[in-house]
């Protein structure tokens, strides 16, 4: 039996994807401890399995102004990885890098921009690390894209490119502690279903 699509998903998939996160966020942690030159922390990441109506809700709807990054996911697992920032965890990063007053993501300039893919390339590192480590598979990242909009707007991406293995995503939530700052950092994970069905044969997880 395979998994069809991501709503096929049952509760020890949940579990399994939950600890990978776990792990790929403790290795972000290292990382941008090491960036940033302060204590970060972390939070155990929180999986759910959404439609993209539920996912624009939780990022708090179609007309939120968000910053949106989009990764690629290829040879190994295929796929994408779409980080969505509210400008509270905008605020933490700026504030961090330039001690830098923030308002809104319509203000960010390109050095901003730059920053913000940075954060999204070793988070998103990070979490390829911990796949290819569990599995033995090589997986390799697409040059970070960056894009300031309505959350609606940023979500229809992967919901018109990924329409064919439904309508559901795998929303990773993640909170960060960085000095005496508190971030919530949103995760979307959409992976291609063949990748998704290699990557639990692998983990000898059955489906």
């Amino acid at each position: 039996m395979t998994l069809d699509n991501i709503g096929d998903l049952n509760s020890m998939h949940v579990d399994v994807l939950t600890e990978l996160g776990n792990i790929g966020t403790g290795n972000a942690v290292t990382s941008l401890a090491t960036l940033v030159g302060k204590e970060v922390s972390i939070k155990v990441p929180r999986v759910k399995i959404l439609d993209f109506n539920e996912t624009v809700q939780f990022i708090g709807g179609a007309e939120n102004i968000v910053t949106g990054i989009l990764i690629r996911l290829m040879d190994g697992i295929e796929g994408m990885i779409l980080y969505v920032f509210e400008d509270e965890f905008v605020a933490t990063i700026l504030k961090t890098f330039f001690g830098k007053k923030f308002d809104s993501a319509l203000e960010i300039n390109e050095m901003d921009k730059s920053a913000l893919s940075e954060i999204g390339n070793i988070m998103a590192g990070a979490y390829a690390k911990a796949l290819s480590s569990m599995t033995g598979l090589i997986i390799t990242l697409s040059t970070p894209s960056i894009c300031v909009d309505m959350a609606g707007a940023i979500l229809s991406v992967p919901a018109i490119e990924f329409a064919n293995i439904g309508d559901k995503v795998l929303f990773i939530e993640d909170s960060f502690g960085i000095g005496n700052e508190v971030a919530n950092s949103n995760m979307i994970l959409v992976p291609e279903m063949s990748s998704l069905n290699r990557l639990f044969k692998k983990l000898g997880v059955g489906i």
